[in-house]
């Protein structure tokens, strides 16, 4: 574990939450920055990316219009603004990083992880 995770919690449908994830000791900009969930009975899967450039973001598709991810390069951190959440969301989120932008969908191409951070969305 490299990364830190942190936000998660328990809200109600249709309700928001802020993902952060910091890289201590290292430029989070300097990375392709991802968020990726696993939710009950699922493997892990890709949510959200951006771009070590900051050029590009990618979501899949049951979460694109509502969730966002961004970075602060001032504040050296990355955040998953997620809205309109839903029962389905429910899950255990992870940030990843890595270098370049070859197989961002994919989690075995990253190297560096966070712990993860419980997203509970309750009916």
């Amino acid at each position: 574990v490299q990364l830190q995770a942190s936000g998660g919690g328990l809200v109600q449908a249709g309700g928001s939450l802020r993902l952060s994830c910091v890289f201590p000791g290292r430029t989070v900009s300097s990375y392709t920055n991802a968020w990726f969930r696993r939710t009950p009975g699922k493997e892990r899967e890709f949510v959200a990316a951006l771009t070590w450039r900051g050029d590009q973001t990618h979501y899949t598709g049951s979460v694109q219009d509502r969730f966002t991810i961004s970075r602060d390069n001032n504040e050296n951190t990355v955040y998953l603004q997620m809205n309109s959440l839903k029962p389905e969301d429910t899950g255990v989120y992870y940030c990843a990083m890595m270098n370049g932008v070859l197989g961002m969908r994919e989690d075995r191409t990253y190297p560096y992880w966070g712990q993860g951070t419980q997203v509970t969305v309750s009916s």
